[in-house]
């Protein structure tokens, strides 16, 4: 399994808070989207096209208002509708897969025990999830085989080939199994690239879902900031044949997510080194 360098000491320091009672009211507000979704889960699912998606738009951008999250969309004017695609982007927060099904609903590549999350999770299943099994990794190639067939039926598939949570400022490669699912399928890849950031400018760390901390955490970081804005770039789709093999496919994915965000990749013996450094 991929793992990550990331922990607390990641997390950034001295951004803007609101008071417990706001946080307290974006919690309250934040579950009372959820608990509306889930009572409006059987006209969602009855719903069929434009009608469908504009309701569950609807719903994941409530859940972004209600923590006081500002998305900022970048390109989603060339985010085709009409055929599969494998849809990928670094992977830092719970809030990812809620950001991009505010633009455009899709199902998800997820672990299993996001199934388990309390009401979010209700709503991934029944949102037509995939669910990866991680520690049977004997399972990943029916997982891959379901993946490839549901591109190939003309689902949309949202992936997180880094396979874990980084922070936003240091990211992890694209692992490449995926990818097969997209050659398979005969569908192009959608990158898209996020980052957090504040009202003022500054990057934040601080929505990072991180090391083995509960989610309930992560939660009471975003509920806290003041100001958070999540952007999210949609990078131009890479067209089905243009990669001769997964590996090179995934790096093509790869380096249109850091030539979005204007970074630059650590190389895997620094990141190694930087890791037994803060191990000591």
């Amino acid at each position: 399994m991929p793992t990550s360098p990331c922990g607390d000491g990641c997390l950034t320091e001295g951004e803007p808070t609101v008071s417990l009672p706001r946080r307290i009211f974006r919690f309250g507000s934040a579950i009372g989207v959820l608990l509306l979704a889930l009572l409006a889960a059987p006209v969602m699912f009855a719903l069929r096209g434009a009608a469908r998606e504009r309701l569950v738009r609807l719903i994941f951008r409530g859940v972004l208002r209600a923590f006081g999250v500002r998305l900022l969309v970048h390109g989603a004017d060339d985010f085709a509708a009409g055929r599969g695609a494998l849809v990928v982007n670094n992977h830092i927060s719970w809030l990812d897969i809620v950001a991009i099904n505010a633009v455009r609903p899709m199902r998800a590549l997820a672990k299993k025990e996001i199934a388990s999350w309390p009401l979010l999770g209700t709503l991934v299943r029944r949102g037509g999830s995939i669910f990866l099994d991680r520690e049977r990794l004997s399972t990943l190639p029916g997982t891959m085989a379901e993946l490839a067939e549901a591109l190939r039926s003309g689902s949309l598939v949202s992936v997180t080939p880094e396979g874990t949570t980084w922070c936003g400022l240091a990211s992890g490669r694209f692992t490449t199994a995926t990818f097969q699912a997209a050659i398979d399928g005969g569908v192009p890849v959608r990158p898209i690239a996020l980052r957090f950031r504040l009202a003022d400018g500054r990057e934040t760390s601080r929505p990072a879902f991180i090391g083995p901390e509960s989610l309930i955490a992560s939660l009471s970081r975003v509920a806290a900031l003041r100001g958070l804005v999540l952007e999210l770039f949609i990078c131009p789709e890479i067209a089905p044949g243009r990669a001769v093999d997964r590996r090179e496919l995934a790096a093509l994915a790869e380096s249109a997510v850091h030539s979005a965000l204007g970074t630059v990749r650590i190389p895997a013996r620094r990141r190694a080194a930087r890791k037994v450094l803060a191990s000591r």
